[in-house]
Order: structure tokens, then C-alpha cells, then sequence
């Protein structure tokens, strides 16, 4: 079957089928953590695992890293249509959001300020533990 003529112009379908095929090779990345995180009983959703296990096949194998690059760069760059959904679930369960929106609030605002304390904290004990700490800022801090 001939894809469309503007598309068969363009290659289109050549691209088409190339993304199917690395979206799939993500979505068995995913589904292999699922399984891993759920048999083995990791603490970690599977999602996560299955991430670690795309970017360990990566690093082995850099080619793969190229196939799959048009492709998440392409779904990065319509990230925003992943939010969709999410407003959706607040129109859905607007009356549970009115209830409880004082405490959702106060815990979304809380988190991010941990979120962000906890990712600086790691941030400089690893610039640490490295010494990649920069000369100049420990010198605007007074310790060097």
C-alpha cells in the first residue's frame, strides 16, 4: 500500500514507520521494568526501571541512542499535549478539587519546596564528593 502522495513526497512514510518502531522499542523498555519492578519486588515503579534499562542499552550500544533520538526529540517537543489529560482530571473532579483544594494546594507547594532543598542538597554533596565545586563561588562564600 502506497502511503499519500504528499507524504510519499515528503518521506513521510519511511519516517512514520521508523517512529512506530522506536516508540515500540520504548514501550518494551517500560513494560520489561513493569515486569522486572513487579517480580523482583524493587521499590521503584517500573516505569523508572525500564528507563534505566533504555539508557544502560544506550551507553552499551550508541547507535541505538541515534535511531532513538528524531523520535524523543519529537515527543518532547509536544510534551505540552501530555498535560491535556491532566486538566481534563481537574474538570472531571472539580467537587473533590473544591473540598480539598486548600490542603492539595498547601501539600503541591510544600513538596516542590522540598523537591527543589533535596535536589540542591544532592546537587553540592556530589559537586563535593567530586571536587567540581567552582573556585570562584567558594571564594563569594568566604570558604576558600
Amino acid at each position: 500500500m502506497r502511503p499519500w502522495p504528499p507524504l510519499a513526497r515528503w518521506g513521510a512514510g519511511r519516517y512514520s514507520a521508523r517512529m512506530i518502531r522506536v516508540l515500540a522499542l520504548i514501550l518494551t523498555f517500560q513494560l520489561g521494568g513493569e515486569i522486572a519492578s513487579r517480580a523482583l519486588a524493587l521499590p521503584l515503579p517500573g516505569p523508572v526501571v525500564g528507563l534505566v534499562a533504555l539508557v544502560l542499552a544506550c551507553l552499551l550500544r550508541p547507535g541505538l541512542a541515534e535511531a532513538i533520538r528524531p523520535t524523543a526529540q519529537g515527543l518532547l517537543a509536544h510534551l505540552s499535549l501530555f498535560f491535556v489529560p491532566a486538566g481534563v482530571g481537574v474538570v472531571a473532579h472539580w467537587d473533590v478539587l473544591q473540598s480539598h483544594g486548600l490542603g492539595l494546594a498547601v501539600a503541591l507547594m510544600g513538596s516542590t519546596a522540598l523537591a527543589i532543598a533535596a535536589g540542591a542538597l544532592a546537587f553540592t554533596a556530589v559537586a563535593r564528593l567530586t571536587g567540581t565545586e567552582e573556585p570562584q563561588a567558594l571564594k563569594d562564600q568566604g570558604r576558600e
